[in-house]
């Protein structure tokens, strides 16, 4: 008998109260570990802010923003009740809480169904082409988790995931699916690719073992070109989309700040260790902040 199973033997020995059941749950999701969600919502905000052309409503930015934090909760749980298995035999995930024994798959499937019904709860404010477009999230959020197991580009996928909040955001406030809203949407989803990448650049050794496949596997030795590559077109298209959207230097010169850090992201993942690769991955979070610092300036001072 594995340790997880030992584990979860002794916790089904004893009543688990319910502010223990809710601990695990938000460990489940990741509470504890905000990053999944703020590398969804910079993108949500940029896409509303050039959606409202610097004035998006805030009952709108509230949905979204509740949305967000949602389904990136409602993915956590869907990805560790598919990677079950997994989980255990990767040292950086062996004590997530389904591999831990914490909360059994069968309650990882329902918390996943509470946070869907509730971000799907929240498109009552919105208009009906929006709620249409939100089934296409809802799909990828399911089974990007699986994609390890079929394909090499499971970030791909993921990217999708991210971004189609893009599509969505100018859905709500202008009825339509402008140019500039594919063109922000390509630019989220190569971001994804991008450090996510990182992030599976992290467990590349274990995944090898265990027959998971990633990006971090398919770009091999190539990797860190391939990113440097991504993340030029990345900036190209983000600054695509700000030329598309009207905006003056300030947006750009927030985008410059951007590629400074994917500078710095490119320098200390030089020698491709582990935990310097754990870092650029956190460190996309400073990306998409001045970004989005620089987008809200520049329609507070230039208009």
């Amino acid at each position: 008998m594995s340790a997880p199973e030992l584990k979860l033997d002794s916790l089904q020995s004893g009543p688990v109260s319910w502010g223990e059941r809710l601990r695990r749950y938000a460990l489940l999701v990741r509470l504890n570990r905000p990053i999944g969600i703020l590398l969804l919502l910079w993108p949500t905000l940029w896409a509303l802010w050039m959606a409202g052309e610097g004035r998006p409503s805030w009952g709108v930015v509230l949905v979204f923003i509740c949305g967000v934090t949602l389904m990136r909760s409602a993915g956590c749980a869907i990805n560790d009740f598919a990677d079950r298995h997994i989980d255990g035999r990767v040292e950086r995930t062996k004590l997530r809480p389904i591999a831990a024994g914490l909360v059994s798959p069968k309650e990882a499937l329902g918390v996943f169904a509470v946070l869907s019904l509730s971000a799907f709860a929240l498109l009552f404010f919105l208009n009906h082409e929006t709620k249409a477009l939100s089934l296409v999230a809802l799909l990828l959020a399911a089974v990007y988790p699986f994609m390890k197991r079929y394909t090499h580009l499971p970030q791909v996928v993921l990217g999708a995931a991210f971004g189609w909040a893009v599509p969505m955001a100018f859905m709500a406030i202008q009825q339509q699916l402008p140019l500039v809203s594919w063109v922000l949407f390509t630019a989220t989803l190569l971001w994804a690719l991008i450090y996510d990448t990182q992030y599976a650049m992290v467990d590349r050794e274990d995944d090898l073992k265990i027959g998971v496949k990633s990006t971090a596997i398919l770009f091999g030795r190539h990797d860190l070109l391939i990113i440097g590559l991504l993340q030029l077109l990345m900036l190209g298209l983000l600054g695509l989309a700000g030329a598309m959207a009207g905006r003056g230097w300030i947006f750009f010169l927030g985008v410059v700040a951007g590629a400074g850090f994917f500078v710095y992201q490119q320098w200390i993942t030089r020698d491709r260790e582990p935990k310097a690769c754990f870092e650029a991955f956190l460190n996309n979070n400073n990306f998409g902040l001045v970004v989005f610092v620089g987008l809200l300036l520049d329609y507070l001072l230039l208009g």
